[in-house]
């Protein structure tokens, strides 16, 4: 099936369409990003309307695109819900969809386009990868510019020990043996997954408060205070587990003995088919630090998932070099910018223009410490 011979449809009333969105979702390959549960606690945090651009033949839905609208100084952009939460794009695609030609492209580019026509000036989809999980994006050509932001994998395998072998397995095995025997020391710990309501909710305020200190010891944003954010992720964790699949589950490392009860490190994962993806994560080092509880959890964490049949752990977007030290696998990102407007024409200038000023600052140590440090100043003002 072609992109331009989709009937292509601006919906309103997500309700109408919520069984086939739940059918694309099924699809390996679609990110759990874009899935109705996510979309939908994101707008509801955020008192946005959910609209979603589809494409049909008859009934069926091969193509989802969900959207919000923001609104900005210049004109309104039509964005996906989650915004920085978001770790990696796709759309929704059905698999019988085949990459378009120059001419089916542009033709369907135009369906776009007058779809979105007086809702939107600008069509901003982000941190899509070109090849995903062996496949490559049909709408690749779409792109506009590379993302400031890579994401980085680790393909788990039949077990811990060939997973490990693809990295630096000698070293972390001896990391391992050493932080446990090092929380041994001090009275142990318990692997806790968090089962019920209760738990689950107390863990993401507990990671709310460890992440918001260590941000402000380092002078640092905290990307996580707003209070829709807390309400959008409080919400993933109120969302029904679809077998395995879970929006958000909270994970953690608890001490036991001594310090019994003392919460040393707290991650937030996502799971949708066989990817694993890791949202969050936080330490408190004022116990056991020298331990690595943080490291020690990803390990617990990757083990389990392997267990629970998996088959990749994704450490999501962001340059760090914990990340490098457990990934073979670092996947390049790039964003598709689309005018529906003369305004939006404006919008598309000024936006790759931000995002090149992002990544040549982020390739830099120096100016990206100053830029931190001075949106930590803006928000403390604020």
């Amino acid at each position: 099936m072609h992109f331009d011979e989709l009937e292509i449809t601006l919906v309103r009333d997500i309700s109408s369409i919520e069984n086939e969105w739940r059918r694309l979702e099924n699809r390996e390959w679609n990110s759990l990003n874009q899935c109705i549960d996510w979309c939908s606690a994101w707008t509801s945090a955020h008192q946005s309307a959910l609209l979603a651009v589809t494409g049909s033949v008859g009934s069926r839905i091969l193509f989802l695109l969900p959207l919000e609208i923001a609104q900005c100084r210049f004109g309104r952009i039509a964005r996906l819900p989650g915004g920085r939460f978001n770790n990696l794009n796709t759309g929704l695609l059905d698999e019988a969809l085949v990459t378009p030609d120059a001419n089916a492209l542009r033709r369907f580019k135009a369906n776009i386009m007058r779809s979105l026509r007086g809702v939107a000036d600008l069509l901003v989809i982000d941190e899509a990868p070109l090849r995903w999980k062996g496949i490559s994006h049909p709408l690749s050509e779409l792109a506009s510019i590379e993302n400031q932001n890579h994401s980085f994998q680790l393909p788990l395998l039949d077990t811990m020990e060939a997973t490990l072998s693809q990295i630096n397995a000698k070293t972390r095995r001896k990391k391992y043996r050493v932080q446990v025997r090092r929380l041994e020391a001090i009275g142990g710990f318990d692997y806790v997954v968090a089962t019920t309501l209760d738990e689950q909710h107390t863990l993401l305020e507990r990671f709310f408060s460890q992440k918001g200190e260590r941000l402000k010891a380092f002078g640092l944003p905290d990307v996580f205070a707003p209070a829709p954010t807390r309400d959008f992720l409080h919400r993933l964790l109120d969302t029904p587990a679809q077998g395995k699949d879970k929006p958000l589950s909270m994970h953690a490392i608890r001490l036991k003995g001594e310090h019994d009860g003392h919460i040393a490190a707290v991650t937030g994962l996502s799971r949708k088919g066989g990817h694993v993806l890791c949202q969050f994560s936080s330490i408190d080092d004022s116990i056991g630090a020298e331990a690595s509880p943080g490291e020690l959890l990803f390990w617990l964490a990757i083990e389990r998932s392997i267990e629970d049949g998996a088959t990749l752990f994704d450490f999501g977007i962001g340059d760090q070099p914990y990340k490098h030290s457990w990934c073979d696998q670092e996947t390049v990102l790039h964003d598709m910018v689309l005018p529906i407007s003369t305004k939006g024409s404006v919008l598309a200038g000024l936006y790759l223009a931000q995002t090149r000023i992002k990544t040549a600052i982020k390739r830099n140590y120096r100016l990206y410490a100053l830029a931190q440090r001075w949106r930590s100043r803006r928000e403390v003002q604020d």
